[in-house]
């Protein structure tokens, strides 16, 4: 029989891959590439970089234990072509192989690129998740509308997951109002597991800072779990210290504590090192022992088979034009603060330098503060998509862009949230600690010194209000807006217009 190329990407480190499973050992070649055009489509954060490429090195290596013939190109490599589609045109020509096998990719310009490409490839289900697309498109035919709740509760009756027979398990499938407290006064929790980089690990890091050292984001210390058996420690150190109050403190924010009671495990479950069900099967069993509330285990349940099971059937859904999506027409440029230009707000001050220094932000951080700032300031949501693609480590396309342009960005028109995620300062200011100390004042609704939130949410709201004013969820905010005295409403707008005009002009906001 005639060899295959068996085709392997950089987040699809899983032993059970489907094409690995479809090949033959004794005759097939594995292709594992790193290559310049999956590192600078936007310009990746160094430690995202060094994650990958450090995890794809181990991970060939664990192939070739197992008796793998494994052709793997380092990014240094003088004959490298540069592009996945090159390196198996590479390995083709070396091996005799005339057909490739390969795991679906997680973006359609990779798709497009095998799909196209002048070697046969043959593209299979990607089945480490739980819902196939013939799944979510049998759940979205007919519906007016895709709310999330609604596919999760499905996704549990499927799983088992935290079902009691054919009940929820605590009487209710979604115990989210338990899971918005502000931040508690001290964190006994210092985050996830950190691991002393190894030597396959420095000569990435050493590759990485000569390559990509001129990019945002900080590539040293890096600490980062680069291989199965860690990543499976970072989980049980969660489950064990943390777990308990995920839920409670799952949406505060605290300077000095990053991570708070996060897991920190979703880059490694992007990347395969972890699977979706083990994630949520040792979180079952915390709750099942009494070890961690319901609240806790069905809110962190939730974001794995209920919220990424979603967002991946609507990119794919949706299709490659979902990404051009702007309904709310927003054009403005992304703000220089955040590629870590100087700003006087301390919010965005502090998750713009968290996020360059470790490649992370939780999700509060990413939708209601540097999210909420581009939403109301009206940026261009495709330049958001890019920064979020750029600069974390757990983004990829299927999961990144569905959470960007409609979640936070309302670019999709409502398809993903049922309204805008748009808030004024005391949203910050109540789940957090940033206000404290801030140039501007959380408190002031116009002049100098008022919070760029306070100004901009009116502005937004005033803006669109054509679109909004007959959503159910907004009439209250319109209401309240119709009440304030005329001149206090036109020195808001008038104040609105001026940052956004010092915002334009490059001026530190």
């Amino acid at each position: 029989m005639v060899s295959r190329l068996v085709l392997v990407l950089g987040d699809q480190l899983s032993a059970d891959l489907s094409a690995l499973r479809a090949a033959d050992k004794g005759r097939d070649t594995v292709v594992m590439a790193e290559v310049a055009d999956e590192a600078d489509y936007v310009a990746h954060h160094p430690k995202k970089i060094a994650f990958l490429l450090t995890a794809m090195r181990k991970f060939a290596a664990w192939l070739r234990a197992e008796g793998w013939d494994v052709r793997y190109t380092r990014l240094d490599d003088s004959e490298n072509a540069g592009s996945v589609v090159g390196e198996l045109l590479r390995r083709a020509h070396e091996t005799g192989a005339s057909r490739v096998v390969a795991t679906e990719p997680g973006e359609w310009r990779l798709i497009t690129a095998l799909t196209d490409a002048p070697i046969p490839v043959e593209i299979l289900q990607d089945d480490r998740f739980l819902a196939s697309h013939a799944d979510f498109e049998r759940w979205a035919e007919g519906r007016k509308v895709l709310r999330m709740e609604y596919f999760y509760r499905e996704m549990r009756r499927r799983t088992g997951l935290l079902m009691e027979d054919d009940k929820p398990a605590g009487g209710q499938w979604n115990f989210d109002h338990d899971n918005r407290k502000p931040a508690p006064g001290t964190i006994d929790h210092d985050g996830p597991l950190q691991f002393a980089p190894d030597a396959v690990t420095r000569e990435v890091l050493d590759l990485v800072e000569a390559r990509f050292g001129n990019r945002f984001g900080d590539l040293r210390p890096f600490g980062m779990a680069t291989e199965r058996s860690q990543a499976r420690q970072v989980l049980a150190h969660f489950v064990t210290h943390a777990l308990p109050r995920f839920g409670d403190y799952q949406d505060a924010m605290l300077r000095d504590s990053r991570y708070l009671y996060h897991a920190g495990v979703s880059a490694y479950l992007n990347a395969g090192l972890l699977s979706p069900m083990e994630i949520c099967e040792a979180v079952a069993v915390a709750w099942a022992e009494g070890a961690a509330p319901i609240n806790a285990a069905e809110g962190f349940i939730r974001q794995i088979i209920g919220w990424r099971e979603y967002v991946r059937g609507i990119y794919f859904l949706r299709g490659p034009g979902y990404v051009q999506s702007n309904a709310l027409e927003h054009d403005r440029d992304l703000p220089a603060m955040y590629w870590g230009g100087e700003t006087r707000m301390a919010c965005m001050a502090h998750a713009v330098a968290q996020t360059r220094e470790d490649a992370y932000a939780h999700h509060i951080q990413r939708l209601m503060v540097t999210g909420n700032f581009a939403l109301l300031a009206g940026v261009s949501p495709r330049q958001v998509h890019e920064w979020y693609l750029a600069v974390y480590a757990d983004a990829y396309e299927w999961v990144e862009a569905p959470n960007t342009l409609g979640m936070s960005q309302f670019a999709d028109g409502g398809i993903v949230a049922s309204k805008p995620y748009v808030s004024s300062g005391a949203y910050i200011n109540r789940m957090s600690d940033y206000c404290k100390g801030c140039h501007y004042s959380v408190t002031a609704k116009t002049g100098a010194k008022a919070c760029p939130f306070n100004l901009l949410y009116w502005d937004f709201l005033i803006r669109h209000r054509p679109r909004f004013s007959g959503n159910a969820r907004m009439g209250n905010m319109y209401r309240t807006w119709d009440r304030m005295d005329a001149d206090r409403r036109e020195t808001v707008l008038r104040d609105a217009a001026d940052l956004l005009a010092r915002l334009d002009d490059g001026a530190v906001i």
